[in-house]
């Protein structure tokens, strides 16, 4: 479970500031769709995210299954097979050595930003 102190993010993923990104590749680097979650927000409607903890926030990366698919098919980071590349890979873990990124699933509630 994510640590109840942190604040809670959600967020479109184009939106989201290319370290996060980075991040998120590593640690999903088969992909994102198998690992989405769903959630009621705050306007009592079902979503699909993506779970993202960081040591600073738990973040819901908002999309749908089909966008999940489309982002990795887009992404050069991934091959058609729609893993990271080794490059990609190398470069991402050089960038954030220092960063722990560990998925923690949780159901959450909230729309935009903080919830």
């Amino acid at each position: 479970m994510s640590d109840v102190s942190k604040p809670r993010v959600v967020k479109d993923y184009e939106k989201l500031d290319e370290a996060i990104l980075e991040q998120i590749k590593l640690t999903y680097p088969a992909g994102f769709e198998k690992h989405l979650i769903k959630f009621t927000n705050r306007e009592g409607r079902l979503v699909s995210a993506l779970p993202f903890d960081t040591e600073e926030k738990y973040y819901l990366v908002r999309m749908t299954l089909a966008e999940a698919r489309e982002i990795i098919e887009d992404d050069d980071d991934y091959d058609d097979d729609g893993f990271l590349t080794e490059d990609a890979k190398t470069e991402y873990e050089e960038n954030h050595d220092d960063i722990d990124a560990v998925i923690k699933v949780e159901n959450g509630e909230g729309d935009d930003d903080t919830y």
